[in-house]
């Protein structure tokens, strides 16, 4: 236990509980000593509490916000309590569509408006009492920072994973930029609803691909929450399969041209055509009817046919205009045959080969053979354009039957039939025998695949870093030298997008024309801007080397504080932001600049808060403003009253009437050190449920049972003031430590009371006795002829003559002994039955 300093009781009644004036007065302490500021070069056992930095909106601070940076406070604080220096830092991830429209809607400039936004944010943040160290704040826009961010850029460039090609992607039309697939629902923005369409342009990527195999194989490794690993496992995406080679029958390649067909005079090469598709079914080929292109495929235009050329070319443009989501989840399934057939290199049969839109060229070859009979996708398809549909996979009773209105998509116990000389093989078997024969032909490949796509990582807007890359018509791309970064965005008061898809920085022509870094000559600025997350991909790095000028993060300081112990964020961003942080640092690992190849050690998602059965919103009005309730009831207990919601993992309902018991806690938390006597012997029940209460509490916190810990302490506190007794100071100082990650305020204000000039964030988390821990008195179950008929309240140790005495003078139980016992069976600690 901690040592206590004696205190003399105040002997009247205390100034009353001001929850405005205390906050004030040791947030200005705080400041004043620099509590809460790390030495980090110094600093035994370092501990690194990161919540996700937020995007400093107009409106302000969300009473989500406060409820994820309170529970990582609420650890960081615990973690200091238990002896590490911990650094706990602040920023805001200020680039980005979001600031650029709200800019553009109220006719103020973004770079005027955000410095307003992140200053409301600091002064709100403030207000809550967390353990910042805002010596190392950053913000994304600041040109001492994206200088970093466009470094990062250039090592991926040098290192290959940063190339620009052509692709297809979803166009917002009001928006005016690109959009990830997880931006389109339904087919339309997710920010204004527009409907989406597909355009071709030249994009920015970075070849996350290459990583999938360690990105996947990494989070068998990460103490991460199981639901956060789940959704990066399905969106990395891995199946296991083989590339099979279908040969285009009478097509020639006409020399020089990629739209030769068949009968056209000029010279001709013997070159087959090959269209290559991955599948994970293998064992189906024998079903496999038809093959499917993509409308973007590279073969269309070669393959078809003239009767159905004017039908394909119409179709090919009508799927150019649709979005790529709406394309994955359209269930009308449409197409148009090429004219064009295939040899099944299983069967040695001629398929045709039909284009269709829910075909697309980012995942595997942009090619599918298409297998009716086991596939309900390629099933649906065929069924509507009367396509052959043939059953190769079967069960013990259904060998000879027809594929009826569904395919059959079993596999297990299954085998095959209608596949010559593999028939009654298992699924599994027959995978392994179709591509072990169609490898030795030279038709087919074993291959891993994965659902995950390069990163694009170009916006063509304004509010972004520029991409550090020129263009030379003598050298072709230049990356800027690492020594001219930062490449400033420039100042521009009209920067609105327009519908042609080149970023408004075109337009800026004394920024736009510059000098090749290479050669001297006139070159060109890359227009675009990276993609936000680029910015938040690294920032983790930054924070302990905010104040270097020099360079990105310091190697002594990253060495020593990174990676991050403990990452704590919303569910939304566990896909992209964790999967493209953890990329960016596996490839600065991979180029020598870090020890580590993966950024957060520890991860866990919080929960979402609701009001009064509602999700928040403006158009319903229920949105709860943190500044509205910590003017009335002090940070302290609205802190505490979030905690108190629900399991910090789920989130909880937040309901007005809810808060007034949290603060009548901390009010006779306040009256019960200011009360606190000091003589006298401690109350042996109320001691061991003290130790009881340091030992949940302090296993609950690791835990994120903040919930249950705010509890635990509350039951305390009824016990220790039962019937109004007045506390000793032994009973109220380790309750004052526990209360201190969720209401640091009024603990330090209380520690003072009780006598001691240090900050209670610098003492250690009280310890307990073990033996303490554990309950005198048990309560055991009685039994009369073999049926329960009440319990007992008796001492562990209990002997069965005792525990038989208990029960028969309970009057509860004794009424159903009608007669002397013939016999008493009795199991120590659990149950008495008397046998009459």
């Amino acid at each position: 236990m901690t040592d206590i300093a004696p205190v003399t009781p105040v002997g009247e009644v205390p100034a009353g509980y001001d929850p405005a004036a205390i906050e004030r007065k040791w947030q200005a302490r705080w400041d004043s000593e620099g509590t809460n500021t790390p030495e980090l070069v110094d600093g035994p056992n370092p501990y690194y509490a990161l919540m996700m930095f937020p995007y400093p909106s107009a409106e302000g601070l969300h009473v989500g916000n406060l409820f994820a940076f309170t529970g990582n406070d609420i650890y960081g604080r615990f973690q200091r309590l238990q002896g590490h220096t911990v650094f706990e830092p602040f920023g805001f991830d200020a680039f980005g569509i979001h600031s650029e429209n709200f800019a553009i809607k109220v006719g103020i400039h973004p770079s005027e408006l955000i410095p307003r936004n992140i200053d409301n944010f600091r002064r709100q943040v403030q207000r809550t009492g967390l353990m910042v160290d805002w010596t190392h704040e950053l913000s994304t826009t600041d040109p001492k920072y994206y200088r970093w961010t466009q470094w990062v850029f250039l090592q991926l460039y040098k290192q290959g994973l940063a190339y620009k090609k052509k692709a297809a992607v979803n166009w917002c039309p009001f928006d005016k930029t690109v959009l990830a697939n997880e931006q389109v629902i339904g087919g339309a923005c997710e920010r204004c609803g527009t409907l989406v369409e597909q355009r071709l342009l030249e994009q920015w990527f970075f070849r996350i691909t290459e990583y999938a195999g360690r990105l996947l194989a990494n989070l068998d490794k990460l103490d991460w929450s199981e639901g956060t690993k789940a959704a990066q496992r399905n969106w990395i995406g891995k199946s296991q399969g083989a590339e099979i080679v279908f040969i285009v029958q009478d097509v020639m390649e006409f020399a020089g041209s990629a739209t030769a067909t068949a009968g056209m005079s000029g010279e001709v090469t013997a070159k087959e055509l090959e269209i290559r598709v991955f599948t994970t079914r293998p064992d189906t080929i024998f079903g496999a009817t038809y093959l499917v292109l993509s409308p973007e495929h590279s073969l269309v235009h070669t393959i078809v046919g003239d009767d159905q050329r004017k039908e394909v070319a119409a179709y090919v443009s009508r799927s150019a205009k649709q979005d790529l989501v709406s394309r994955k989840t359209n269930k009308e399934k449409t197409g148009v045959f090429t004219g064009a057939y295939a040899t099944n290199p299983a069967t040695g049969q001629p398929i045709p080969i039909w284009i269709a839109d829910y075909v697309l060229m980012e995942y595997g070859t942009g090619a599918i053979m298409a297998v009716p009979g086991h596939d309900e996708r390629d099933h649906e398809f065929a069924r509507q354009y009367d396509l052959p549909i043939v059953r190769v996979i079967a069960n013990g009773t259904n060998s000879t039957d027809k594929i009826g209105d569904a395919a059959f998509t079993e596999t297990e116990g299954c085998h095959l039939v209608n596949s010559a000389r593999f028939n009654g093989l298992s699924v599994n078997e027959g995978m392994t025998a179709i591509v072990t024969e169609l490898a030795a032909r030279g038709s087919a490949t074993p291959v891993v695949n994965y659902r995950l796509h390069d990163w694009c990582i170009s916006r063509q807007r304004y509010w972004g870093p520029p991409i550090p890359i020129t263009y030379c018509d003598n050298c072709g791309p230049v990356p800027v030298p690492e020594d001219q970064l930062p490449v400033l965005l420039p100042t521009m008061e009209d920067f609105q997008p327009d519908d042609s898809g080149v970023s408004p920085l075109a337009r800026n022509e004394e920024w736009y024309h510059t000098t090749c870094p290479q050669c001297g000559g006139p070159a060109r600025r890359e227009t675009d801007v990276s993609d936000t997350f680029l910015d938040s991909s690294w920032y983790f790095l930054r924070y302990p080397s905010t104040d270097r000028d020099d360079a990105p993060f310091d190697p002594a300081l990253t060495k020593k504080w990174l990676p991050v112990h403990s990452y704590i964020g919303g569910n939304e961003h566990a896909v992209l932001h964790l999967l493209y942080a953890r990329f960016v640092t596996m490839a600065l690992h991979d180029a020598g600049f870090i020890d580590f190849e993966e950024p957060f050690t520890r991860f866990r998602a919080h929960g979402m808060i609701v009001r009064e059965g509602a999700k928040m919103s403006k158009s319903r009005g229920n949105v709860v403003n943190p500044d509205d309730y910590i003017n009335e009831w002090g940070a302290d207990a609205f802190r505490t009253y979030l905690m108190f919601l629900g399991p910090y993992e789920e989130g909880g309902d937040f309901r007005d009437k809810g808060i007034s018991g949290v603060k009548r806690f901390l009010d006779r938390l306040w009256r019960s050190v200011h009360d606190a006597r000091s003589d006298g012997p401690l109350n042996v029940d109320v001691q061991r449920k003290l130790h009881q209460t340091i030992k949940k509490v302090g296993d609950d916190i690791p835990r994120l049972s903040y919930n249950t810990s705010i509890a635990a302490m509350m039951e305390y506190m009824n016990v220790m003031r039962s019937g109004e007794r007045i506390p000793h100071v032994a009973e109220v100082t380790p309750l004052v430590q526990m209360v201190s990650p969720f209401a640091p305020h009024i603990a330090e204000e209380l520690w003072s009371v009780l006598g001691n000039s240090s900050s209670v964030f610098d003492t250690r988390w009280p310890s307990y006795d073990e033996a303490l821990t554990v309950e005198d008195r048990i309560t055991m179950a009685v039994q009369v002829g073999g049926k329960t008929r009440g319990t007992i309240s008796v001492a562990r140790d209990v002997t069965q003559e005792q525990a038989l005495a208990a029960a028969l003078a309970d009057p509860s139980i004794a009424k159903f002994v009608t007669g002397a016992p013939r016999k008493v069976i009795f199991v120590p600690g659990r149950m008495l039955n008397i046998v009459l």
